[in-house]
């Protein structure tokens, strides 16, 4: 099984979701084994996050054999700052417990700063802003044309 760090696990759960917002629409849903393929990552990787994220509603699951997923709400109310905080809720904190002067005097504000700042980006980015940006780089969902079995 392949072991995720913190930001790697934010970036597969932020590719999910787009992932399934941009290939699911209507009554169409993205199964994980699709989904699986067109990240690259293993379906046994994804699915502790598919499974965080429809607990948590970003995501609607059906089961069965036509099962997937598909956004919970719209796209323009999921933030990035959601999606991140539902992949990383799992994990604990880890690394040094430092306690030097400098770390507490000037290395942990820092930390602080930039936590907040990226915390402030990833607030004003939704799952909409992301399906804009792919269709200005030219991205267009798949059109799945009905069968036509006239000769």
């Amino acid at each position: 099984m392949m072991f995720l760090t913190r930001r790697d696990r934010g970036m597969v759960a932020v590719a999910i979701v787009l992932d399934i917002a941009f290939h699911s629409g209507g009554d169409a849903v993205v199964n994980a084994a699709e989904l699986a393929d067109r990240t690259g990552m293993a379906r046994r990787t994804l699915e502790p996050l598919l499974q965080a994220l429809s607990r948590a509603g970003l995501l609607d699951s059906t089961r069965g054999p036509h099962g997937g997923y598909r956004l919970g709400r719209p796209a323009r109310l999921i933030k990035l700052a959601d999606v991140i905080a539902i992949a990383l809720s799992s994990l604990e904190e880890s690394g040094p417990d430092l306690t030097g002067r400098l770390q507490r005097a000037v290395v942990d504000p820092l930390w602080g700063e930039l936590d907040a700042a990226l915390q402030a980006q990833l607030d004003g980015v939704t799952v909409e802003d992301l399906l804009r940006r792919a269709a200005k780089a030219g991205l267009r969902k798949p059109v799945s044309d009905p069968l036509n079995f006239a000769i």
